[in-house]
Protein backbone atom coordinates (compact mmCIF):
# COMPACT_ATOMS: atom_id res chain seq x y z
CA UNK A 1 0.00 0.00 0.00
CA UNK A 2 1.35 3.41 -0.85
CA UNK A 3 2.69 5.63 2.38
CA UNK A 4 0.37 8.49 2.62
CA UNK A 5 -2.90 6.11 1.95
CA UNK A 6 -1.51 4.34 4.67
CA UNK A 7 -0.80 6.68 6.88
CA UNK A 8 -4.34 8.34 6.56
CA UNK A 9 -5.90 5.67 7.21
CA UNK A 10 -3.43 4.70 10.43
CA UNK A 11 -3.50 8.43 11.71
CA UNK A 12 -7.49 8.15 11.45
CA UNK A 13 -7.95 5.10 12.88
CA UNK A 14 -6.12 5.95 15.62
CA UNK A 15 -7.68 9.42 16.27
CA UNK A 16 -10.58 7.91 16.40
CA UNK A 17 -9.27 5.18 19.40
CA UNK A 18 -7.63 8.38 21.51
CA UNK A 19 -11.59 10.23 20.71
CA UNK A 20 -13.08 7.21 22.19
CA UNK A 21 -10.67 6.77 25.14
CA UNK A 22 -10.25 10.16 26.26
CA UNK A 23 -14.13 10.52 26.18
CA UNK A 24 -14.56 8.42 29.04
CA UNK A 25 -12.14 10.94 30.96
CA UNK A 26 -14.25 13.71 30.14
CA UNK A 27 -12.21 15.05 27.41
CA UNK A 28 -14.47 15.94 23.80
CA UNK A 29 -11.91 15.32 20.67
CA UNK A 30 -14.36 16.14 18.02
CA UNK A 31 -15.66 19.31 20.33
CA UNK A 32 -12.06 20.51 20.27
CA UNK A 33 -10.94 19.90 16.97
CA UNK A 34 -14.06 19.47 15.06
CA UNK A 35 -15.09 22.44 12.80
CA UNK A 36 -16.92 24.84 14.40
CA UNK A 37 -18.98 26.95 12.75
CA UNK A 38 -17.00 30.43 11.90
CA UNK A 39 -19.17 32.85 14.30
CA UNK A 40 -18.96 30.34 17.27
CA UNK A 41 -16.71 31.32 20.07
CA UNK A 42 -15.41 27.63 19.62
CA UNK A 43 -14.19 28.79 16.47
CA UNK A 44 -10.50 27.82 15.62
CA UNK A 45 -8.56 28.49 12.47
CA UNK A 46 -6.76 25.24 12.65
CA UNK A 47 -9.93 23.23 12.77
CA UNK A 48 -10.53 23.75 8.98
CA UNK A 49 -7.60 20.95 8.89
CA UNK A 50 -8.21 18.65 12.16
CA UNK A 51 -11.98 18.12 11.75
CA UNK A 52 -10.83 16.07 8.30
CA UNK A 53 -8.86 13.76 10.92
CA UNK A 54 -12.40 13.28 13.75
CA UNK A 55 -15.05 10.59 12.70
CA UNK A 56 -19.09 10.08 14.37
CA UNK A 57 -18.79 6.93 14.77
CA UNK A 58 -17.18 3.03 13.48
CA UNK A 59 -19.33 3.35 10.33
CA UNK A 60 -18.72 6.69 9.32
CA UNK A 61 -15.18 5.84 9.77
CA UNK A 62 -15.24 2.82 7.99
CA UNK A 63 -16.74 3.76 4.81
CA UNK A 64 -15.13 7.11 4.84
CA UNK A 65 -11.11 5.18 5.54
CA UNK A 66 -12.62 2.19 2.57
CA UNK A 67 -12.90 4.77 0.12
CA UNK A 68 -9.26 6.25 0.88
CA UNK A 69 -8.37 2.93 0.31
CA UNK A 70 -9.80 1.61 -2.52
CA UNK A 71 -9.39 5.03 -4.84
CA UNK A 72 -6.80 6.79 -3.06
CA UNK A 73 -3.89 4.16 -3.42
CA UNK A 74 -4.54 4.11 -6.86
CA UNK A 75 -4.16 7.74 -7.22
CA UNK A 76 -0.91 8.35 -5.45
CA UNK A 77 0.46 5.24 -7.48
CA UNK A 78 -0.54 7.91 -10.49
CA UNK A 79 0.08 11.20 -8.86
CA UNK A 80 3.14 10.55 -6.28
CA UNK A 81 3.09 10.73 -2.02
CA UNK A 82 3.30 14.89 -2.14
CA UNK A 83 0.72 15.56 -4.82
CA UNK A 84 -2.00 13.25 -3.49
CA UNK A 85 -1.39 13.95 -0.19
CA UNK A 86 -1.46 18.08 -1.11
CA UNK A 87 -4.99 17.43 -2.99
CA UNK A 88 -5.66 15.20 -0.30
CA UNK A 89 -5.61 18.40 2.02
CA UNK A 90 -6.85 20.70 -0.27
CA UNK A 91 -10.05 18.97 -1.06
CA UNK A 92 -10.65 19.11 3.01
CA UNK A 93 -9.63 22.21 3.72
CA UNK A 94 -12.07 23.57 0.82
CA UNK A 95 -14.74 21.15 1.88
CA UNK A 96 -14.59 23.03 5.36
CA UNK A 97 -14.67 26.64 3.75
CA UNK A 98 -18.25 25.84 1.60
CA UNK A 99 -19.38 23.80 4.24
CA UNK A 100 -18.84 27.19 6.57
CA UNK A 101 -20.22 29.59 3.92
CA UNK A 102 -23.34 27.12 3.79
CA UNK A 103 -23.64 27.51 7.25
CA UNK A 104 -23.18 31.56 7.18
CA UNK A 105 -26.06 31.84 4.37
CA UNK A 106 -28.46 29.45 7.00
CA UNK A 107 -27.81 31.74 9.49
CA UNK A 108 -28.38 35.11 8.18
CA UNK A 109 -30.88 34.19 6.48
CA UNK A 110 -33.24 32.10 9.65
CA UNK A 111 -31.36 32.85 12.37
CA UNK A 112 -29.86 36.50 12.66
CA UNK A 113 -32.65 38.32 14.09
CA UNK A 114 -32.99 36.15 17.19
CA UNK A 115 -31.02 36.14 19.91
CA UNK A 116 -32.39 32.73 21.53
CA UNK A 117 -33.09 29.20 19.56
CA UNK A 118 -36.28 26.51 20.68
CA UNK A 119 -34.80 23.60 20.71
CA UNK A 120 -38.32 21.92 21.26
CA UNK A 121 -40.30 21.00 24.10
CA UNK A 122 -39.59 23.82 25.39
CA UNK A 123 -35.99 23.98 25.90
CA UNK A 124 -34.92 27.23 24.46
CA UNK A 125 -31.30 28.69 24.48
CA UNK A 126 -28.98 31.41 23.80
CA UNK A 127 -27.63 32.03 20.40
CA UNK A 128 -24.26 31.94 21.52
CA UNK A 129 -24.86 28.55 22.92
CA UNK A 130 -26.16 26.89 19.88
CA UNK A 131 -23.45 28.16 17.15
CA UNK A 132 -21.62 25.73 19.27
CA UNK A 133 -23.52 23.19 18.87
CA UNK A 134 -22.86 23.66 14.20
CA UNK A 135 -19.83 21.46 14.64
CA UNK A 136 -18.50 18.96 11.85
CA UNK A 137 -16.15 16.34 11.38
CA UNK A 138 -15.20 13.51 9.56
CA UNK A 139 -12.76 13.43 6.24
CA UNK A 140 -16.44 12.79 3.41
CA UNK A 141 -14.95 16.29 1.67
CA UNK A 142 -11.28 14.76 0.74
CA UNK A 143 -13.01 11.62 0.21
CA UNK A 144 -15.58 12.99 -2.88
CA UNK A 145 -12.80 15.06 -3.65
CA UNK A 146 -10.76 11.68 -4.51
CA UNK A 147 -13.48 9.82 -5.85
CA UNK A 148 -14.12 13.06 -8.31
CA UNK A 149 -10.33 12.93 -9.28
CA UNK A 150 -10.56 9.11 -9.80
CA UNK A 151 -13.94 9.66 -12.28
CA UNK A 152 -11.90 12.42 -14.34
CA UNK A 153 -8.16 10.22 -14.66
CA UNK A 154 -10.09 6.76 -15.36
CA UNK A 155 -13.26 8.28 -16.65
CA UNK A 156 -14.12 4.72 -18.50
CA UNK A 157 -13.26 2.83 -15.68
CA UNK A 158 -15.56 0.36 -15.01
CA UNK A 159 -17.34 0.38 -11.17
CA UNK A 160 -19.40 -2.38 -9.55
CA UNK A 161 -21.83 -0.41 -7.08
CA UNK A 162 -23.86 -2.28 -4.90
CA UNK A 163 -27.48 -2.72 -5.40
CA UNK A 164 -26.50 -2.02 -8.91
CA UNK A 165 -26.88 -5.08 -11.13
CA UNK A 166 -24.75 -4.14 -13.93
CA UNK A 167 -21.40 -1.93 -13.80
CA UNK A 168 -21.20 1.63 -14.63
CA UNK A 169 -18.05 4.03 -15.50
CA UNK A 170 -16.40 5.81 -13.10
CA UNK A 171 -17.86 9.28 -14.18
CA UNK A 172 -20.91 8.28 -14.50
CA UNK A 173 -20.48 6.88 -10.85
CA UNK A 174 -19.30 10.22 -9.89
CA UNK A 175 -21.76 12.79 -11.76
CA UNK A 176 -24.12 10.48 -10.20
CA UNK A 177 -22.98 10.90 -6.79
CA UNK A 178 -22.57 15.02 -7.49
CA UNK A 179 -25.68 15.31 -8.23
CA UNK A 180 -27.85 13.31 -5.37
CA UNK A 181 -25.73 15.20 -2.90
CA UNK A 182 -27.06 18.29 -4.29
CA UNK A 183 -30.47 17.72 -4.70
CA UNK A 184 -30.03 16.75 -1.13
CA UNK A 185 -28.33 19.55 -0.10
CA UNK A 186 -30.92 21.51 -1.13
CA UNK A 187 -33.78 19.53 -0.01
CA UNK A 188 -32.30 19.63 3.28
CA UNK A 189 -32.69 15.62 3.21
CA UNK A 190 -30.10 13.29 4.97
CA UNK A 191 -30.16 14.23 8.39
CA UNK A 192 -26.86 15.96 10.11
CA UNK A 193 -24.92 15.06 6.80
CA UNK A 194 -22.80 17.86 5.41
CA UNK A 195 -23.76 17.52 1.95
CA UNK A 196 -22.43 20.74 0.91
CA UNK A 197 -19.12 19.63 2.39
CA UNK A 198 -19.06 16.91 0.28
CA UNK A 199 -19.69 18.73 -2.88
CA UNK A 200 -17.25 21.45 -1.79
CA UNK A 201 -14.50 18.60 -1.51
CA UNK A 202 -15.25 17.78 -5.58
CA UNK A 203 -15.34 21.60 -6.12
CA UNK A 204 -11.81 21.95 -4.88
CA UNK A 205 -10.53 18.74 -6.22
CA UNK A 206 -12.09 20.03 -9.80
CA UNK A 207 -10.26 23.18 -9.76
CA UNK A 208 -6.72 21.35 -8.57
CA UNK A 209 -6.91 19.14 -11.33
CA UNK A 210 -7.91 21.36 -14.15
CA UNK A 211 -5.44 23.83 -12.66
CA UNK A 212 -2.15 20.80 -13.18
CA UNK A 213 -4.30 20.19 -16.74
CA UNK A 214 -3.34 23.50 -17.49
CA UNK A 215 -0.58 24.55 -16.47
CA UNK A 216 1.26 20.88 -17.88
CA UNK A 217 -0.10 22.05 -21.30
CA UNK A 218 1.81 25.15 -21.23
CA UNK A 219 5.16 23.32 -19.41
CA UNK A 220 4.94 21.39 -22.79
CA UNK A 221 4.16 24.20 -25.08
CA UNK A 222 6.77 26.48 -23.46
CA UNK A 223 9.36 23.31 -24.32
Amino acid sequence: MPTVTKNLLIINALVFVAGYVLKGHGVDLNNMFGLHFILASDFRIYQLFTYMFLHGGFEHLFFNMFAVWMFGRILEQVWGPKRFLFYYLVCGVGAGLCQELVQYIDYMVELAPYSRVNMGGGFIIPMEEYLNYLNTVGASGAVYGILLAFGMLFPNEQMFIFPLPVPIKAKYFVVGYAVIELLMGLTNQGGQIAHFAHLGGMLFGFLMIMYWRKKRRNEQYYY
